[in-house]
């Protein structure tokens, strides 16, 4: 294992999910030195227990900013969903204001832009930011089939066509997942998320085999913040909702505790696998 001093102490901004855990728990496999801030009524409390971390409004981003630098942190990881907030709910600092300010004037171009402006807000106060992928490896999806299920020639036309559709409304910022069940689109991903997305096409799905779940990175995507991601609660939902399988991007897209993830789809008997991005 690495000496703590061989890496930069990390700051890790956690929203809510088990991926901050995930994250937290690849740095203390490196031996790194981290620090949380913790949003409230967002941030999963059992994942950041045993950590140093610190409690914050989401609207004090300056009382977010001035912690980190105490605690002398230049690189941040963004790891974990954020709801999007009632505004009138929330009191904001300075800081938080003039991020507001910005997320305003971006909102008309997708969540993609907005994602840009908060890493953008972070650089211009002195942090660096990165994704997941580039500091934790481990946690990429490879390329590949990743348990024991395979899926069949039905299955693998399915995916192309999801992936070449998925890529298309990634490219309008709309989503990065779809589900296709025998050559037919069931639905696409938007504001509702993955798993709703599931639940929904649950009941479109024709008899016979389940449809596929592929999810793609959107091209232009700031993936420092939301990169696609699997973890055990996909593929129990994806057995819920009658699929047989789930694509995910090889390179582009992150899967949590991929472990356990495969030892559940194997015992569920859906298949995983990572898939190139289609030209």
């Amino acid at each position: 294992m690495p000496s703590p001093a061989s890496h930069p102490k990390l700051g890790i901004i956690a929203g809510s999910g088990n991926f901050p855990e995930r994250v937290i728990a690849a740095a203390h496999s490196e031996g790194r030195d981290i620090f949380v801030i913790a949003f409230d009524g967002e941030t999963d409390m059992p994942s950041i227990t045993s950590v140093p971390h610190a409690w914050v409004h989401l609207g004090h981003i300056g009382h977010a900013i001035r912690i980190l630098k105490q605690e002398n942190i230049h690189d941040i990881i963004l790891a974990g969903k954020v709801r999007r907030p009632v505004l009138p709910s929330l009191r904001f600092d300075i800081q938080g204001l003039k991020l507001l300010s910005r997320i305003a004037k971006s909102q008309l171009y997708g969540d993609n832009a907005i994602f840009s402006t908060i890493v953008g807000f972070l650089e211009d106060s002195g942090f660096t930011v990165h994704g997941a992928d580039s500091i934790f490896t481990e946690l990429v999806a490879p390329e590949g089939i990743m348990g024991t299920i395979i899926p069949n020639t039905s299955q693998l036309n399915d995916i192309a066509i999801g992936a070449k559709a998925a890529s298309i409304i990634g490219s309008l910022d709309i989503g990065q997942a779809v589900i296709v069940q025998n050559s037919i689109i069931l639905g696409v991903e938007a504001i509702e998320g993955t798993d709703a997305l599931m639940e929904r096409c649950a009941k479109l799905q024709s008899p016979g085999k389940g449809g596929v779940l592929i999810k793609m990175k959107k091209p232009m995507q700031e993936s420092r913040i939301d990169l696609p991601a699997i973890g055990i609660t996909t593929i129990i939902n994806a057995h819920h909702a009658g699929l047989s399988g789930i694509a995910i991007q090889a390179g582009g897209a992150i899967i949590i505790d991929r472990q356990s993830v495969i030892r559940k789809a194997n015992e569920l008997g859906l298949f995983v696998t990572g898939i190139i991005k289609p030209d």
